[in-house]
């Protein structure tokens, strides 16, 4: 069956009368925006992350030298995964149907945003089974992870300060901080009961948009992060998510990953079905994650409000 039908069609298409796409269905996400996005020949990027540094000693006169361990790394390897869908469109939905909105334009904007919106979900949930890669919340390394209460609390001044300071691989510099709509509702209760403050105080974007901002850190919402996560006897505990981003080097933060042969989402005309007289066309994206540093990722668990 083709992805749009007569009837779906209809909705879209008014003898005479312009109408627009009312799109019912927003997740709101400016983290793409700033996420860095890197090319990656192959199939996977590998890198080594740095383990334990050398040793060093104070050394007086005639002393010997007895620091002389090297530097370890710990090598990784952040593969490719691929995001895909066809939109089919028959062809006489195509040619009566398109007074008002192009029909395959749609379908075709339609099957990109929801490879945003997929990358979007793996960006935090990817479990790196059934063909996902790996999402922050599986990225981030037990020493990096804190628990708000045995059995969650509430979001509070002091769980966000300890949650910075755990950032350090840009010397403490944290990029950003991630949480649900819901956190972000329960920050702004914290602010507002702050004698003097204000909750005004925002990071004016790339895109030209503004986002709340704690202790300089730009705070982006993220209604892919789970609320139903289980702390102690508490089962609708969330998390937040603190970072830096990649510089370039690929060795200080995170970044997207992407075909280097094949750059950002692809969409590709593939002409006349065989069978049908229907169009198709393939919307994909060959993309991953990388924390190319385990002190470039933080999480605070447990928060309950």
């Amino acid at each position: 069956m083709p992805s749009v039908i007569l009837s779906e069609a209809a909705k879209l298409s008014n003898n005479d009368l312009v109408a627009g796409i009312i799109e019912n269905i927003v997740t709101v996400d400016r983290f793409f925006g700033v996420l860095p996005f890197e090319p990656v020949e192959g199939p996977a990027a590998v890198y080594n992350r740095e383990n334990v540094l050398g040793d060093v000693q104070m050394l007086g006169v005639g002393g010997t030298i007895t620091a002389k361990a090297a530097t370890t790394f710990t090598q990784v390897t952040s593969p490719l995964k691929r995001i895909v869908g066809d939109a089919e469109v028959d062809n006489f939905v195509e040619a009566t149907h398109s007074d008002t909105t192009d029909q395959e334009a749609v379908q075709v904007a339609g099957k990109a945003k929801a490879v945003g919106r997929k990358y979007s979900s793996l960006l935090i949930n990817g479990t790196g089974a059934n063909e996902e890669f790996v999402g922050l919340l599986g990225l981030v390394s037990s020493g990096q992870t804190l628990t708000a209460g045995t059995n969650g609390a509430d979001v509070s001044f002091s769980l966000l300060d300890e949650l910075l300071d755990a950032v350090k691989a840009k010397d403490g510099k944290v990029d950003f901080l991630m949480m649900h709509a819901r956190t972000i509702r329960s920050v702004k209760t914290l602010l507002r009961g702050q004698s003097g403050a204000g909750i005004i105080e925002t990071l004016t974007l790339p895109s030209g948009e503004e986002t709340l901002v704690y202790e300089g850190v730009p705070i982006f919402r993220n209604d892919w992060v789970p609320t139903n996560q289980t702390q102690g006897s508490s089962t609708t505990c969330t998390s937040i998510i603190a970072g830096c981003l990649d510089d370039g080097s690929r060795k200080v933060g995170i970044a997207g990953l992407h075909a280097k042969k094949a750059m950002g989402i692809q969409v590709k005309a593939l002409g006349e079905s065989e069978s049908k007289d229907e169009s198709i066309t393939r919307v994909k994206f060959y993309c991953g994650l990388a924390c190319y540093s385990d002190l470039a990722l933080a999480v605070v668990k447990g928060i309950s409000n």
